[in-house]
């Protein structure tokens, strides 16, 4: 009989060469997947600030390596012990997994999973080596076992989430990553209660994406704050009641400012850029006894947090998380139907789109500060 089994296929990928040097769009090859293992064709991938991250070098400095971790595709083949997934399927790949088994799958309070679980370092979970070549045949390596920046990936089983047909592919790329990130911090981690008050730093797109969970939670007062005055207007489109310019307030710091809009300080806080200094701000805005800050920004230069102690004493808290805390294969299909039913407005996060042959254009946009997500297709 014939051999049915998935073959090697040759494509095109983005691959970084080295770090911080324009990508280069050439012809791979994607290994057929193994077992627990499933090959995808990446109908469309957006561009993330981690990316940029690992771009740059900042973060397991391995190349050469196929970026990119967002993104909505279509089930190509499985590998051997595969179940619930089929050729054909709508899937989008997380960078954290669910097995649904392990002790942190089965937690209310933890969303990490140790059956196979999260690392930045390259490398298939299970095994730790790639299913990336080059024409050359040399090894590519991956970003967190996802690498959406190429026609045809391989991911495991536990970070593939089957998502409705009927849900738009660029709103289902945004909830592989940035979407769900931020609307879970609010949803899941700070779990913000009715008539809350919120403030969020940073009104990039995966701030702008707390403010809307923030807004579905029933807060009554999200305050934005963003050095660009451009953000004003974008954030009260997504839910936005107060804004706030640090540039703009004269001798009056932040914290102050925040503290005179909310009596004394806000009850949940969001940092959402990746500085430790404002990281540090993000804390001492909220309110003293109760006051919790969300860490959602990986800190761009890997500096360490200062927190005063008093604060700390006061009863405040700092929470970080991954994936806004959500479990990719309980909640991403809930925040999909939240989507379609215009419980959640995440649409407006997508300010432009490219073909991959362009996608140096949209790492452009972002470091320029012009895009918020900018979604790349496959096929153009």
């Amino acid at each position: 009989m014939e051999d049915q089994s998935p073959k090697p296929i040759r494509c095109k990928a983005a691959v970084c060469r080295a770090a911080g040097e324009p990508l280069v769009v050439e012809e791979i090859v994607v290994d057929p997947p193994k077992a627990y293992e499933i090959r995808i064709k990446i109908v469309c991938t957006s561009l993330c600030h981690s990316d940029i991250t690992f771009w740059r070098g900042k973060v397991a400095t391995t190349f050469p390596r196929i970026l990119g971790h967002e993104a909505y595709g279509v089930v190509e083949s499985v590998g051997e012990h595969v179940e619930g997934f089929a050729a054909g399927d709508t899937v989008v790949p997380t960078f954290m997994g669910q097995c649904d088994r392990c002790p942190g799958c089965a937690s209310e309070h933890n969303n990490l999973c140790t059956t196979v679980p999260f690392v930045f370092g390259p490398g298939m979970r299970r095994d730790g080596t790639t299913r990336f070549r080059d024409a050359q045949g040399n090894p590519l390596h991956d970003l967190v076992a996802v690498s959406s920046f190429s026609e045809y990936t391989v991911v495991d089983v536990t970070q593939v989430v089957k998502i409705d047909p009927a849900v738009p592919p660029k709103l289902a790329c945004l909830l592989s990553c940035g979407g769900s990130t931020g609307v879970g911090a609010a949803w899941r981690v700070a779990k913000v209660e009715p008539g809350s008050s919120v403030v969020i730093f940073g009104l990039g797109s995966v701030g702008l994406a707390v403010v809307q969970g923030a807004k579905m939670c029933g807060a009554s007062k999200i305050i934005g704050v963003d050095m660009n005055p451009d953000k004003e207007e974008v954030g009260k489109s997504f839910g936005v009641t107060h804004f706030v310019n640090p540039s703009q307030l004269g001798n009056s710091s932040v914290t102050e400012e925040i503290g005179k809009l909310t009596g004394g300080g806000a009850d949940y806080s969001f940092e959402c850029i990746g500085v430790s200094s404002v990281m540090t701000d993000a804390f001492t805005s909220t309110k003293p006894g109760k006051g919790k800050t969300i860490i959602l920004g990986l800190e761009k230069d890997n500096e360490p947090i200062s927190l005063p102690s008093l604060d700390l004493l006061s009863g405040k808290c700092v929470m970080g998380s991954y994936f806004g805390g959500l479990k990719p294969k309980t909640d991403v299909p809930i925040l999909a139907q939240k989507c379609m039913n215009k419980e959640l407005e995440l649409d407006g996060l997508v300010t432009h789109e490219v073909g991959l042959k362009e996608i140096n254009k949209a790492f452009d946009l972002l470091l320029q500060g012009k895009s918020l997500r900018c979604i790349i297709w496959m096929d153009k």
